[in-house]
This record gives structure tokens, sequence and C-alpha cells, in this order.
């Protein structure tokens, strides 16, 4: 890779031992990528959650963080992903003091950083949403895939240690989604039917994903006729990303580029086949553990959507339905009464974590749960590696099941 003058500098140690580190990362992932230099970013977003970091993890943090602050302090605006614990809720879900105490160890190291602990994977509507052009070490694969279709943002899926070697640096190697030439559409897909709610997003998103099954696939959606609102986006681009590895989909007329490829075949997608992938997850009368709204975490439309189906309503005694969102939603539904409502049903309502991230499987063995539903497809299609046997559904049916305490 070609380097300036201060990226020889850090690699030969002059910033100091922990910038050392980050800049060799970053060469070694740019090599493997066959990247000619490095890319400046304006924003990083880490993943957090301690069961990816474990011990060794979160040993590694701690060993950085002790470094003098001229030498380990982020170098651009850094973000986090959701953590696997929220504290004022953990107990209540069978969660662990030991998880506690590796997430408090977590946070202080992330801190000594200088990262602000934002603790959401939907940053893009709660913190700050980049902006078209605008170069990003991001981790979440949700994010990355919003931030570089709806938005225009250019980012690759970093790793844990690259997003935060690219804090570290303010830079990262140019390869993948930095270069045009890896953002022209290499698919087309016509959607014939309209889905009718964000299950049925996700659901087209899985459908997509797993015809494109690459991270260099980039598929274009023709036939979208009404434009989705961000939250219908959210669910689409999240379930893509997790049934295909994509980065990046164009929808003319709706997303931020407009794509550049020559002809292609046309796969059709239509009523049929969103049906046929929702069947996949049917298990009508099972009884029901748990419902989990997250993955991604709720907007504040979604907060009131879930309040508004849960009114007057209470939860099935076998039944545990929880509400994720980020720390700035959870104010503002507290604020506006919309958690006290969700919270007068049963509900658990949980700030800063994503469920899937927040020990699933200690979590199943701990209150006996087995059958999940959700409105998520990208949760639906990675909860089952935790032990969990999913059912995919609207947002109002998951409630209905919820109350009836049996998947309606």
């Amino acid at each position: 890779m070609q380097l300036t003058n201060e990226e020889n500098a850090m690699l030969a140690g002059e910033f100091g031992a922990v910038r050392r580190w980050a800049i060799s990362h970053q060469i070694a992932v740019g090599e493997f990528f066959d990247a000619e230099d490095f890319a400046p970013v304006s924003q990083a977003h880490i993943m957090a959650d301690t069961e990816s970091l474990g011990e060794a993890g979160v040993r590694f943090l701690e060993g950085l963080a002790a470094a003098p602050e001229a030498e380990r302090r982020v170098r651009v605006p850094t973000i986090t992903d959701p953590r696997g614990i929220d504290f004022a809720v953990y107990r209540r879900l069978g969660q662990t003091p030991e998880m506690a105490a590796l997430e408090e160890r977590a946070i202080e190291a992330l801190r000594a950083f200088g990262v602000m602990m934002t603790d959401t994977c939907i940053n893009y509507q709660t913190i700050m949403a980049p902006v078209r052009g605008e170069r990003l070490a991001y981790g979440d694969t949700g994010v990355v895939i919003y931030s570089n279709s709806v938005l225009g943002a250019r980012s690759n899926f970093e790793g844990g240690p690259s997003a935060l070697a690219a804090a570290l640096t303010g830079r990262t190697p140019r390869y993948g989604y930095h270069l045009d030439q890896c953002r022209r559409g290499t698919r087309r897909f016509r959607l014939g039917a309209a889905p009718d709610d964000l299950s049925e997003w996700g659901a087209v998103g899985g459908i997509i994903g797993e015809a494109c099954s690459s991270y260099w696939e980039v598929p274009v959606i023709e036939g979208i006729e009404t434009v989705p609102d961000s939250d219908a986006l959210k669910h689409f681009g999240a379930a893509l990303a997790s049934f295909g590895s994509v980065a990046l989909f164009h929808i003319p007329g709706i997303t931020a580029e407009e794509p550049a490829f020559a002809g292609a075949p046309v796969t059709s997608i239509g009523r049929a086949e969103i049906e046929a992938f929702l069947a996949r997850y049917a298990a009508r009368n099972d009884k029901l553990d748990v419902v989990v709204f997250t993955a991604p975490q709720l907007s504040l439309f979604e907060m009131e959507a879930v309040a508004r189906a849960l009114d007057g309503r209470r939860v099935h005694p076998d039944t545990t339905v929880i509400v994720g969102t980020s720390p700035e939603i959870k104010h503002a539904a507290d604020r506006m009464g919309l958690t006290s409502r969700i919270e007068a049903s049963g509900a658990v309502v949980a700030q800063g974590i994503c469920f899937y991230q927040s020990y699933a499987h200690e979590m199943a063995e701990a209150n006996g749960w087995t059958r999940l539903m959700t409105n998520s497809a990208k949760l639906v299609n990675i909860i089952g590696g935790y032990g969990y046997r999913p059912t995919l559904a609207s947002l109002e049916r998951c409630v209905d099941s919820a109350v009836a305490g049996r998947v309606l």
C-alpha cells in the first residue's frame, strides 16, 4: 500500500504504540483486499457487545486503553453499536452479574479512547445521519447498508478491531464500497407486490439477499412505486445484509445513487414469493415463549406503534415481550409516555441493546425460551443459531399472539 508521511510515522511508532497497532492492522486488511492506499473517514462505529468481545476482547481493549491519553484518543467522532446489557433490566431477562461486570469493564475501556457510548444500530435515525459521499468506518451491517444505499455514504463492513483502528488513525483502506466501480448494480429484481408491513419488507430483503449471497453483489430493485419510509428501508436493508452479506442496494428514484450497469436478466418477486418466505417460519398455535421487537432497534414511530397495539391489554403470563430501542429513543419514549404504556402490558423496554447480541442462548436456557416471534426478518435469520425456533409476522400479529400466549 502507498503510505503518506504521516502514515509511515504511525507505522514507525512516532504517534505511540496504540496508533502503530492500528495502522499495522489496517495495512494487513488493505493488503488482503488489494487496497492501493487509505481514504480519510469522518466517523467510526464500533461493535461493542461483550458477547462478541468476550474476556479476551475486553482485555485487549483494556491493554490499549492503558496507554497515555494522547496516544489512545480517537481522531474522529466514534460511536458504539448496541451493547449486551441494559443494567436496568438485565436480571429480569435472566442475564447474570458476571455478564454485567464484563460489560462495565468494556464501557470503561471504550470511554478511555474517547468513544461515545451511543449503543445503537440506528444512528442514522438518532445521532447524525451521514451525507452522500461521506466516508465512514462503520461496523454494523444494517448501519452500513442503510448509509451506503439510502444516504449515499461510503463504508465497508468493518470488523470490530478495524473500526477501532479507523477511529484511532482517521482513515480506512480504500477498497470495496469506497470505490466507484464497486457501487454499480450487478443484479436486477422487480417487485410486483407492495409489502404490507415491516415484516414483509424484511421478507423481500431476505429473498433478494439469498439470491445474491455475496458481499460484492449490488442488487437493483425496480417496480417500487410508493416511496418506502425510513423504517421500511431499515428492515429491508438489515434483512438484505443478514441473508446475503449485501452492503449496498439501489432503488431507482428513491435511494441516493442511480445505478449504472449494463442490462441484466430481471428476477421477479411477487405476493407468492413473499408468502412462501413467511411460511418458512409459520408455527400456528405453538406455545409462544418470547416476542422480540428489535434488530434493528425501534424508531420512535415503531415505539408508538407497539404502545398503540398493547394499549389496554396484558401480555400472557407465560410469554415475555422485549422491546429494544436506542438510549435516545428510550428517553423520548419516556418523556412522551410511550414507555409506560408499553410496560403497563407487562412488556420489557430495554435500551442500548440488541437481542441477539445480549447472550440470547444463555437467556433461552435461563428462561426456558424456545419459540420466538418477531417482525424482524434479520432476527429470524440469526436467532435460530442460538437455539430458538423463530416466527416472522407483522407487529400487530406479534402483539395479538403475545396476549394469547400462542402463535396466532
